[in-house]
């Protein structure tokens, strides 16, 4: 089987060697020309990949494969959510030219909004960010094609090697929202659901990969400063604009075990 991850950033990258390992055909794709030699050095297939209007750049022979992976952030915060969902666009005849079978596009918990319940795969998302409106979207315009499969995996907050939790609040003081609970997911777990999905070749369903422990805001981030030696953050002791995520798809369809809880 020959997958094609599209955006080998630090998730693609990781999900690229440890396909690799698993004995998978993998190319990967980055749009900085300074990448290319890490990624053959790690024995992945590399490409100059770039969908920005600006510097349009695409390789057909990327795009022979039997499974896409889009791991491209959306990048909303940045003001490039437009261009996000044009390079979905342009990305959905390139897939059908190619008679590429399944589609994986990374989304985010993000498309579910803040509104204080918990909710997971069988909930209508109603995102309340920019970013989550934008993922919802492209969500909603790969699902409507025919073609192809189109699989969602939707992260929690990402963390691990070179992501360290522990930096995000080291030393801030009166951070809100200190009792509201976190839905988070490790490396380790990203590459472990990715690798239950192809196994079980469980193409066409929605997964949200977040750690069925959901400690508090304070909880979660003071720790995490604590064990890199960072200074403690301080939070305020208040639950406002919450959400807890669950999945009933990664338990049962992957039947996939969190290591990070």
């Amino acid at each position: 089987m020959i997958i094609s991850i599209l955006g080998c950033g630090w998730y693609g990258k990781a999900l690229g060697i440890a396909l690799l390992n698993s004995s998978y055909d993998v190319k990967g794709s980055t749009t900085s020309a300074d990448k290319i030699d890490i990624l053959r050095a790690e024995g992945i297939k590399p490409y100059l990949i770039d969908l920005s209007h600006e510097k349009q750049v695409i390789d057909n022979d990327f795009f022979a494969c039997d499974v896409l992976w889009i791991c491209i952030p959306p990048r909303a915060r940045a003001g490039k959510g437009a261009e996000y969902l044009l390079q979905i666009n342009q990305l959905i005849p390139l897939i059908k030219q190619n008679q590429i079978k399944h589609v994986v596009l990374i989304s985010s918990t993000g498309v579910y909004g803040d509104n204080n319940a918990t909710v997971n795969e069988l909930n209508h998302p109603e995102p309340d960010s920019e970013a989550g409106k934008i993922l919802l979207e492209a969500e909603q315009l790969l699902s409507a094609e025919t073609a192809f499969t189109t699989t969602i995996i939707r992260f929690g907050g990402l963390f691990g090697p070179g992501r360290d939790p522990g930096r995000f609040f080291a030393g801030k003081t009166d951070i809100p929202n200190g009792d509201a609970p976190v839905n988070m997911i490790d490396l380790t777990d990203c590459i472990g659901v990715s690798l239950s999905l192809l196994e079980k070749k469980a193409f066409g369903n929605i997964f949200n990969a977040v750690s069925p422990q959901h400690p508090t805001r304070a909880e979660f981030y003071t720790q995490a400063a604590k064990r890199s030696g960072l200074a403690m953050p301080q939070f305020i002791a208040e639950k406002k604009n919450w959400k807890i995520v669950e999945s009933v798809n990664v338990p049962t369809l992957l039947q996939y075990a969190f290591r990070w809880i």
